[in-house]
């Protein structure tokens, strides 16, 4: 589905493994095995649409085989679990979403002249940045920050994607091999299991040292 870059590291390499607890398999995969959601269950038609545009230019997503971002929080939202906290300055979780999509789109609206959703590249980001930078144009925002929504909409969507095996995947991460513990604790030391950092792949490759 994605880039693999660590094969011989790699999850469907690890997954079956003595070092993988049972239950810690059984949700991995899982993961891997979950549909994407087509329907959503909290946030309507249109907001579920600009939520995935915004996902795929934050984390880089492109083609058919996404990892399902937009569905995970779509799905929490629905379930009302939250991570126990909120900042004050937005109202709940749920409302906070809504408002700020909707400002997204108005501030696309204004800046390019067109819903998020039909900008190129180079327009979504200078919508995104606006909002990061906490000064976008738009009614919406004089009831929401912005800045403080958009660390929020960043912390869930990068939560719900490096959650996803092929997310870990890709940055070599493979701490959930960990049924015999760790043993190679120093500093850069790695346990035979694991994948070799990708900067130190690309330098190999290119010949540097």
């Amino acid at each position: 589905m994605r880039d693999h870059r660590y094969p011989d590291g790699t999850f469907a390499a690890l997954i079956a493994t003595p070092f993988v607890t049972a239950p810690t398999r059984a949700a991995l995969q899982a993961r891997m095995d979950k549909p994407p959601v087509i329907e959503p269950r909290f946030l309507a038609a249109g907001e579920f649409a600009l939520l995935g545009a915004v996902c795929d230019h934050l984390l880089g997503e492109t083609g058919e085989r996404r990892i399902d971002v937009p569905g995970a929080i779509d799905a929490r939202l629905a379930a009302g679990t939250t991570d126990g906290w909120r900042y004050d300055a937005l109202p709940d979780d749920g409302s906070a979403m809504k408002r700020g999509l909707a400002g997204i789109d108005e501030t696309a609206r204004l800046m390019a002249g067109a819903p998020f959703a039909d900008l190129a590249a180079a327009d979504r980001e200078r919508v995104i940045a606006a909002v990061a930078a906490g000064d976008p144009p738009g009614e919406t925002w004089r009831g929401l920050p912005a800045r403080t929504f958009f660390e929020d909409l960043l912390a869930a969507a990068t939560e719900s994607f490096y959650a996803h095996p092929l997310a870990q995947e890709e940055i070599g991460y493979a701490g959930y091999a960990d049924a015999r513990g760790w043993q190679a604790i120093g500093l850069d030391e790695r346990e035979p299991r694991e994948p070799e950092p990708v900067a130190a792949a690309f330098a190999t490759s290119e010949g540097r040292p």
